[in-house]
């Protein structure tokens, strides 16, 4: 196995890794934003506010992309093994 061949294996894996953790990341942030903004219109400085409705959204992002991740990782790995014999050239 070559580097170059070490390098692509590496690289497709980290970006498989953003792509299925971007959907959850980017909810997360956009409801981390809403909830930020809604205090500080109405002064509440409550810390433990903005958990709920991050974890709430994450878990509702999770049901909703759950499926396409499970293809994704599932065709990765199919992908993966299918090149296990260049690996051990």
């Amino acid at each position: 196995m070559s580097i170059g061949f070490a390098v692509s294996i590496i690289r497709s894996g980290v970006f498989q890794v953003l792509t299925m953790a971007a959907p959850m990341l980017l909810v997360g942030l956009g409801v981390g934003l809403i909830v930020s903004i809604l205090q500080a219109t109405t002064s509440i400085q409550e810390q433990t506010l903005t958990f709920v409705p991050k974890i709430a959204a994450i878990l509702l992002a999770v049901a909703l992309f759950g499926p396409w991740i499970m293809t994704s990782m599932r065709e990765f790995t199919l992908a993966i093994m299918s090149r296990i014999p260049d690996m051990v050239r």
